[in-house]
């Protein structure tokens, strides 16, 4: 797969996602977004990929958010939706993502690390939202998902004041799962993809669409009712006897209900 703004690798059952777009400080723009849903639609088809890494080029920037450059030049369906879609895909992957942060995730940036399932962040980073500094919010992913982990109060204080907060302060509000020297992100989030490697796939994927059903309405609970079908369906005794009882036109034997 080749891509423009984004480098996309795979090894050792994890996926890497990197935004490489280092001299703009990491924005993301309509085609990024693209990019990088590809990569994770692929990474969620790769039956060899257990863990998805979302990072960012260079050392100072993880991103810091959309590229307003580049929307005004695109101000249309084209360049407004891919967020969200996005944001959806990554909700909706069955696979853990972990955001590795090293510098400043700002604005949408501080939304993208939000909508992973962990945060691994060196001691230099810095978060922030600046959405009503510029004339800007998010009303989703960014209000709902950041309220889930830092509590209603905090989440408004750093939407509504656009404060900076440390590593230290992400990882004591819970914005964030680990703080590590920035020689050290590498090893930290190894050792992170190694241990979720060795849970099992199908147990991690319901526990995150149970984690994302409340936010997702419908489709979040459907999510969970198939997830539940395909194992009643292909395991249960009830489900084969039904099966095998309906395809001979007999009555089900009700004993192997209760096996």
């Amino acid at each position: 797969m080749q891509f423009e703004d984004i480098i996309y690798e795979k090894k050792n059952q994890v996926a890497k996602v990197i935004i490489n777009r280092p001299s703009n400080a990491n924005m993301f723009r309509a085609q990024t977004l693209l990019e990088m849903k590809d990569a994770l639609e692929d990474s969620r088809k790769d039956e060899d990929v257990r863990v998805a890494v979302i990072s960012g080029a260079g050392e100072k920037f993880f991103c810091i958010g959309g590229d307003k450059a580049d929307l005004e030049k695109t101000f249309s369906y084209k360049g407004v939706l891919p967020v969200l879609d996005l944001y959806d895909l990554m909700d909706k992957h069955p696979k853990p993502i972990i955001a590795a942060v090293d510098g400043f995730a700002v604005g949408g940036g501080n939304v993208l690390h939000v909508v992973c399932d962990f945060t691994i962040a060196t001691d230099r980073s810095v978060f922030r939202q600046v959405g009503p500094m510029m004339g800007s919010f998010d009303a989703g992913y960014g209000t709902w998902y950041l309220e889930d982990l830092v509590g209603k109060k905090k989440a408004k204080e750093m939407w509504m004041l656009g404060r900076k907060y440390s590593a230290q302060q992400a990882l004591d509000m819970g914005l964030i799962n680990s703080v590590v020297p920035p020689d050290k992100l590498e090893e930290e989030v190894e050792q992170w993809c190694s241990e979720l490697i060795n849970r099992g796939p199908q147990a991690l994927y319901s526990v995150k669409a149970s984690f994302t059903a409340r936010n997702s309405g419908v489709a979040g609970m459907s999510r969970m009712a198939h997830d539940l079908l395909l194992t009643y369906y292909v395991e249960s005794r009830e489900a084969k006897e039904l099966n095998r009882s309906f395809s001979r036109k007999e009555e089900p034997n009700q004993d192997e209900f209760y096996k």
